[in-house]
């Protein structure tokens, strides 16, 4: 199953390759990096159909935001599930996430047991 992280931040790649490695080697997942809204919404529309099952956004990025993300997403991949990262675990910005679609909300730091307990539960709702 292949996920799309998508984070403003590019040493985000390396502690999600860190902290999922286990289930990359076992061939479980795969995953893609996009740095911005932007490439996200290009590295969707140029797989036809987009090869990215799931979707771990960062909400606040320079120019489009995660919000705004997961709006468009909703629009041209219904079938693509999100789940929104946030450094800020206000109500406002969790609320706006679930309203919208989001199915999961974390807050940085992430703690990825929680996250590894997500994935396993995608990758058993997948089959």
């Amino acid at each position: 199953m292949r996920f799309l992280i998508v984070d403003d931040e590019k040493d985000v790649e390396m502690l999600f390759r860190q902290k999922l490695r286990k289930e990359i080697r076992n061939g479980d997942i795969e995953l893609e990096f996009a740095f911005s809204g932007r490439e996200a919404l290009d590295f969707l529309r140029n797989h036809t159909p987009p090869n990215v099952m799931y979707i771990f956004s960062d909400i606040n990025m320079p120019g489009m935001t995660g919000l705004e993300l997961l709006d468009k997403v909703k629009a041209e991949f219904p079938q693509i599930e999100i789940s929104m990262i946030s450094a800020y675990g206000d109500s406002e910005n969790y609320d706006r996430a679930i309203k919208s679609g989001a199915k999961g909300f974390f807050v940085k730091p992430i703690d990825f047991n929680s996250l590894k307990t997500e994935v396993r539960q995608i990758i058993e709702d997948a089959k």
